[in-house]
């Protein structure tokens, strides 16, 4: 679809990227040797502290031993019988009277048992959970954690309630200090940690999308989107007849103030996009005879900038004009698809791709970028059907021969299926041999050979990237990424990164990249700083709020190292 993100590298992991942001260490180079190490090393050191605890399991009864067949017990015994009792109880689903033998456990227990008196705290918790009662929960499980601090069912019991009651940060940080502890092998962990962040980065993209300050993209960003379209009348250089300002002067025709429009076009040539909107405005207040393609002018710039609610009246009035011409409506259809797709309303952008479909049928541009969806859609057969389409309209398409290719390996590659893997790794080979100059087609290929391990191989697909087009920042991330998991060069890795960052201070994907790395590094500090920038240049509501998950992801690991001495290995 326009301007979509380019594809990313999977890691080795199979994790979001959330949660490349709280396993701190493992995606990239440590491995999950490195973690278990780490949690091995933690087992020993928890182990030795606990040579005076009981071990018996929890939910089970413990013995009751007294002293030397005393008549008289000592009371942690009592306790022990008491929460004994308890369990019986809380099987029946007896909760009233398995809270009070609880109570009694807790009562009797003595202050210097700390684990016995923990689990006691986490019983009667659980209790109280049966009965909803998520106040309650949350106090017993903090008695229970301030006992033990890295109990892993009360933080998770704590966690589950605070979410119910709608504390979300705090529910955010018990279950990060689950996840570390349990080092992301526990399901339900992850769900819950998934699930919130999700909601606190929706709630928060929300507010901040709202009242953001539009930012238009860099040139090379701008170029790049509009390469996409190969039917996009407003994206043409001036024609013949549409003469620059200076040259009508020569002529006398200095009088061109109601056709702003073609200003507006002269502004695209010249890269000086800030003053399109302006010029835009002025042909359509003015009625001009360019009205139709200065509103759809209008709103792409509007979309560039991240303000789909100014943009989406003026796509509307141009796909509802009689009369427009048919390749502006059909242009406008794909470009208000792309944006109900970000808005993430796929019916609603499969429907304006169809009636696209339907008034231009021999549009190449319907079905390249229908296509694109159909992908994100995980349609991918359909998505293949479009691209073919693509191809047959216009067979010069490089773009779409590549991404045809890549969404046929993506489907191998998913269904575990060699032979037709291999198949779409000589169709890229195809490619780059026919369209030597295409970029996209040696980028896309790159990451199909990173995929296979031919490490060696994609790192020379982003050379010629480089070379065809030295400003292109995304690349250089992919290369910087390629180096971090091929030889564990970290320092070349930041390198390149910071390399796309200078060549392009506005490309949102280098900032998250680096954000995610320096979390694996530890400072994490500094990536929430690579995060909020990232932020702060998201081109979506629906990007910011990813932005906002691994953001808000890593600002929970900081909380929790400071609470629980939690510290993931680092790279």
């Amino acid at each position: 679809m326009a301007a979509s993100k380019p594809v990313e590298p999977e890691c080795g992991t199979g994790l979001p990227r959330w949660q490349l942001a709280l396993l701190v260490g493992t995606p990239i180079v440590l491995g999950v040797g490195a973690v278990y190490l780490w949690n091995r090393n933690r087992g020993k050191e928890k182990q030795g502290k606990k040579n005076g605890e009981r071990k018996t399991p929890e939910g089970s009864a413990s013995p009751v031993q007294g002293q030397h067949g005393a008549t008289n017990p000592d009371p942690l015994d009592r306790a022990q019988s008491a929460k004994n009792k308890g369990n019986k109880y809380f099987k029946a689903g007896r909760y009233d009277q398995a809270i009070q033998c609880y109570t009694d456990a807790i009562s009797l227990c003595p202050k210097e048992q700390k684990g016995d008196l923990s689990t006691f705290y986490q019983n009667r918790a659980a209790a109280y959970e049966q009965q909803l009662k998520w106040t309650e929960v949350i106090q017993d499980c903090t008695q229970a954690v301030e006992l033990n601090p890295c109990y892993i069912k009360a933080l998770f019991r704590r966690a589950k309630a605070l979410e119910k009651l709608g504390n979300k940060k705090e529910c955010l940080e018990d279950v990060t200090a689950v996840c570390i502890l349990e080092v992301f092998q526990n399901q339900q962990s992850m769900l819950l940690a998934d699930k919130v962040l999700k909601q606190l980065g929706k709630e928060k993209a929300k507010e901040k999308y709202k009242n953001r300050e539009p930012l238009m993209p860099s040139p090379q960003f701008i170029k790049s989107y509009f390469s996409s379209f190969t039917d996009d009348i407003i994206s043409q250089p001036l024609q013949k007849g549409e003469k620059k300002d200076e040259d009508k002067d020569k002529e006398g025709e200095a009088s061109e103030l109601n056709n702003c429009y073609l200003k507006a076009k002269q502004y695209m040539e010249e890269e000086n996009y800030d003053k399109i909107i302006s010029e835009c405005t002025k042909e359509i207040e003015s009625g001009g005879r360019y009205t139709a393609e200065a509103l759809l002018l209008r709103a792409t710039f509007y979309l560039l900038i991240g303000n789909a609610t100014a943009a989406q009246p003026d796509l509307d009035r141009v796909i509802n004009m009689d009369d427009a011409g048919v390749k502006l409506r059909a242009n406008a259809l794909i470009k208000r698809g792309s944006m109900y797709m970000q808005q993430q309303q796929p019916q609603l952008s499969t429907q304006d791709f169809n009636m696209a479909a339907e008034i231009d049928p021999h549009n190449a541009d319907v079905y390249h970028h229908r296509g694109q969806l159909k992908i994100l859609l995980d349609q991918v057969e359909e998505a293949v059907g479009d691209f073919d389409e693509c191809i047959k309209l216009r067979p010069d398409s490089a773009l779409a021969q590549a991404q045809k290719c890549f969404a046929l390996y993506r489907q191998a590659y998913t269904g575990n299926n060699p032979s037709q893997v291999q198949k779409a790794m000589d169709g890229f080979e195809d490619v780059i041999r026919r369209f030597q100059k295409c970029a996209e087609g040696y980028a896309l290929y790159a990451q199909a050979l990173t995929d296979q391990q031919q490490f060696g191989k994609a790192d020379e697909m982003y050379d010629k990237c480089i070379e065809l087009e030295p400003d292109n920042a995304t690349t250089y991330v992919h290369k910087g990424l390629l180096q971090l998991q091929w030889k564990q060069d970290l320092e070349m890795g930041l390198e390149l990164i910071s390399k796309a960052i200078e060549i392009d201070n506005k490309c949102d994907f280098a900032y998250e990249t680096m954000g995610t790395i320096e979390v694996q590094r530890g400072n994490l500090d500094k990536a929430i700083d690579m995060f909020n920038k990232a932020i702060n240049l998201a081109k979506s509501e629906m990007e910011m709020a990813h932005l906002y998950s691994l953001c808000d992801a890593a600002y929970a690991q900081t909380e929790v190292a400071k609470k629980y001495g939690l510290k993931p290995p680092t790279l």
